[in-house]
């Protein structure tokens, strides 16, 4: 009987760990992270444009007949609505403003022939914003002793071959970064100043004209145009 009883035991363990085998069950895998998606690529900057700028002169003077530029008195002024307006399209990032700068001289041959034309001209502009906030300044300084030191005639006049006597003499040619915030800015004229041989004149009382401009042009980022929303659907 005892045999009988050790064998059974010896059999049941046996079969023992097959029976657990059989009911154990697998671990798991770990879970898998979910893949990341590819952050978008931004959209490409669109390409500079350069173009004639827009702009309102309170006081034109007319093209030149050599050039054919037009050409803008730059009158002295404290508000910004006084000023040569430039208009600035929509765009994206900073703009860039250029123009050339010129002195303003009152021709004369009388002068010319009795060796009293000498000029030495200083003037000074702003650019502002049209809340008053000065972006740049910038400054022209230019002798004249005869007419080859003048930039082009002025048409429109009463003087020989139809010019006018005010006419364009030395040039500075300006660059001027615009902040992306703006769509307009004013060009102010601040003080000029004339050394004769005679004597000195100064010039910083509002509404007088104490320098020309001429060959706006604007360099910026068109904007990209807007999205229009999808109509809804009913």
């Amino acid at each position: 009987m005892c045999k009988r009883l050790i064998v059974f035991f010896v059999v049941a363990l046996a079969a023992a760990p097959g029976a657990w085998s059989q009911t154990r069950t697998a671990p798991k895998a770990p879970a898998r992270a979910p893949a990341r998606r590819a952050a978008p690529k931004p959209a490409p900057l669109p390409p500079l444009q350069t173009e004639t700028a827009t702009i309102t002169c309170p006081n034109p003077l007319g093209n030149g007949v050599k050039t054919g530029r037009m050409f803008c008195d730059v009158l002295t002024g404290r508000e910004p609505a006084d000023g040569i307006l430039v208009e600035i399209p929509p765009h994206v990032g900073p703009v860039t403003l250029s123009f050339d700068l010129h002195n303003r001289h009152m021709y004369s041959e009388e002068l010319i022939k009795s060796n009293r034309a000498y000029r030495r001209y200083t003037a000074s502009i702003g650019v502002l914003t049209m809340d008053n906030t000065l972006v740049s300044r910038a400054v022209v300084q230019s002798e004249f002793r005869s007419a080859a030191d003048l930039v082009d005639r002025i048409g429109g006049g009463a003087g020989p071959g139809g010019v006018k006597a005010v006419a364009p003499t030395g040039a500075e040619a300006i660059v001027i970064q615009i902040p992306e915030t703006e769509d307009r800015v004013s060009i102010l004229g601040e003080k000029l100043a004339v050394e004769r041989l005679d004597g000195v004149d100064k010039f910083e009382l509002p509404g007088q004209p104490v320098a020309i401009i001429s060959n706006v042009m604007l360099e910026y980022r068109p904007a990209p145009p807007k999205r229009t929303p999808a109509p809804r659907r009913r």
